[in-house]
C-alpha cells in the first residue's frame, strides 16, 4: 500500500504525516503548537480531574478552578497539511502522525 506523496520543486519526495491524536497526560498546555499550526486544526482547552475537557480561552493569563490543567487538543484534523511542525516544536513530545494512505 503507498502514501500520499508530495514531489518537492528539487525532484526530492516528501510523504506528508497527518496529526492522528495528542496523549494529553503529556501534554502541558504551552500553547507553543498553536502558535505554530497556520491552519486552525488545534485548540487550548482545560482538562478537570476527571479528565473531562473544558473549554478556555488562550488568551485567558488567569487560571481557572473548573480545571486542573489545559493541554491542546485536535479540534479540525481535517485543516492539517501533514507538516508536522506542532510536534518539531513540542517540548514534550506529545503527537502522533501518520501518513495518509492510498
Amino acid at each position: 500500500m503507498g502514501f500520499a506523496t508530495i514531489i518537492m520543486p528539487d525532484g526530492r519526495t516528501w510523504v506528508p504525516k497527518f496529526v492522528l491524536e495528542i496523549n494529553k497526560e503529556k501534554c502541558i498546555g504551552c500553547g507553543r503548537c498553536f502558535k505554530v499550526c497556520g491552519r486552525e486544526v488545534l485548540q487550548l482547552m482545560g482538562m478537570d480531574e476527571d479528565g473531562e475537557l473544558i473549554q478556555v480561552d488562550i488568551d485567558d493569563d488567569d487560571d481557572d478552578d473548573e480545571y486542573e490543567k489545559k493541554v491542546m487538543t485536535v479540534a479540525n484534523g481535517q485543516n492539517c497539511i501533514g507538516c508536522e511542525a506542532c510536534a518539531r516544536i513540542c517540548p514534550k513530545k506529545c503527537y502522533t502522525h501518520a501518513a495518509m494512505a492510498l
